[in-house]
């Protein structure tokens, strides 16, 4: 399937001439998100990460007092290509839908060093522990867009076209390919 896309891996084939892409709307490209990887899919994988993460409880987290109230935010350290935002409102929604979740770039953005990309306000424990699978989620996910990207760039203006691979690692093929 070819993508009129030019900066994300989409199933099969992704290039394609640079004269005859498309722009697309964000609700059309939202629409196109989902129906490469469904809310339900993305809900299982983050359910997986979490149960591996914290297994039976966060220890650490535990050492916050259940009544502190934190405010959290995440920068990008280097220019990317944002990845794994609908990931990480779900690693929220799961540990506790509670917590205020500031989503400030959406998939495919372009952004430069120090980025603010998410921001969260509510109990310290569920911050915490929502931390580690969200950065994970995201660090991933952008380092892929971001490496597609640049291979895009550089094969712009040419007739060769970028395939996905199979080669992904174990229970996260979908989010790696959407």
């Amino acid at each position: 399937t070819q993508s009129t896309w030019g900066y994300r891996v989409f199933e099969l084939e992704v290039i394609v001439p640079q004269h005859s892409l498309l722009i697309m709307s964000q609700e059309e490209i939202s629409a196109a998100f989902k129906r490469l990887l469904p809310p339900h899919e993305i809900a299982g994988i983050v359910a997986r990460a979490l149960a591996e993460d914290i297994g039976s409880g966060d220890l650490t987290a535990q050492l916050i007092p259940e009544s502190k109230v934190y405010s959290a935010r995440v920068i990008s350290r280097e220019a990317c290509v944002v990845a794994g935002m609908p990931f990480v409102a779900e690693v929220f929604r799961q540990l506790d839908p509670s917590v205020k979740l500031e989503i400030m770039v959406s998939d495919g953005t372009k952004v430069d060093e120090n980025a603010v990309l998410f921001r969260a306000t509510g109990c310290a424990r569920s911050i915490l522990t929502a931390e580690r699978s969200s950065l994970n989620f995201v660090q991933l996910l952008s380092g892929v867009a971001t490496a597609t990207s640049k291979y895009v760039k550089l094969l712009e203006g040419t007739t060769t076209r970028l395939l996905y691979t199979r080669k992904t690692l174990p229970g996260l093929r979908l989010a790696q390919k959407y």
